[in-house]
């Protein structure tokens, strides 16, 4: 069975303790956070791998769809809230689902349960999500070639796309596998199957030219004849 790591966000001390009450209930769930604000769940991401998130979104600091908004790509989130009126909105941002307190534990299970659908088709076909155009677009990760950093955003080049994303390099290197990517450059990340030739210090996918840094180039090539 697939274990699925999610975190609680709520200001509400009642709703904190009922959602995670109802979390250890389910074999499934792991909870490695229980956070009152965004701020916290932000730390919670960055030291934790994630799977689902049960977010509030009338908090103090900063509210659950603008925390949303400010993430480059995010686990599964489902909604937990006692505003129907922002369901509209949420599911723009391709949340999986909008549970309205006070929240029975048979829609809890519903919503959960379809986490774990969700989580283990997107585990079967290796992909991830990022953010474009106001919507979460899903790549697949075999059909990445390379990953371009350009100043606040980043540019996904795949087999029939360019998707570009308000991104870090840094923060895209770390959803997608290590064994099967190398940076190239302080600017480029590169997909070690797709690469069809070496040229100096230059990379050739395709018609593309990615260019090999001088101080990583060791470190490259070590990567790629030891893949």
């Amino acid at each position: 069975m697939k274990i699925l790591n999610c975190i609680i966000i709520d200001d509400e001390p009642l709703a904190r303790k009922g959602l995670l009450s109802y979390c250890n209930d389910i074999s499934f769930l792991n909870v490695v956070g229980v956070c009152k604000n965004a701020l916290q769940a932000n730390d919670v991401l960055h030291k934790q791998t994630v799977d689902l998130i049960f977010l509030d979104i009338n908090m103090p600091i900063l509210t659950g769809l603008d925390w949303l908004k400010s993430l480059a790509s995010s686990p599964l989130v489902v909604m937990t809230t006692a505003y129907p009126q922002y369901a509209l909105e949420s599911f723009s941002y391709e949340v999986i689902d909008y549970l309205v307190k006070p929240i029975s534990f048979e829609r809890f299970l519903q919503a959960a349960n379809k986490a774990y659908r969700l989580a283990k088709t997107t585990e079967d076909e290796q992909v991830f999500f990022v953010k474009s155009d106001k919507s979460l677009k899903k790549i697949k990760i075999d059909e990445v070639l390379f990953v371009e950093a350009m100043q606040n955003y980043v540019k996904i080049v795949t087999t029939s796309e360019t998707v570009i994303t308000h991104s870090t390099l840094k923060q895209l290197h770390e959803n997608l596998p290590d064994q099967l990517f190398v940076q190239t450059h302080k600017s480029y990340l590169v997909a070690k199957s797709h690469i069809s030739e070496i040229v100096g210090n230059q990379i050739l996918i395709g018609t593309h030219k990615i260019p090999i840094s001088v101080r990583l180039k060791k470190d490259v090539l070590q990567k790629i004849l030891h893949s």
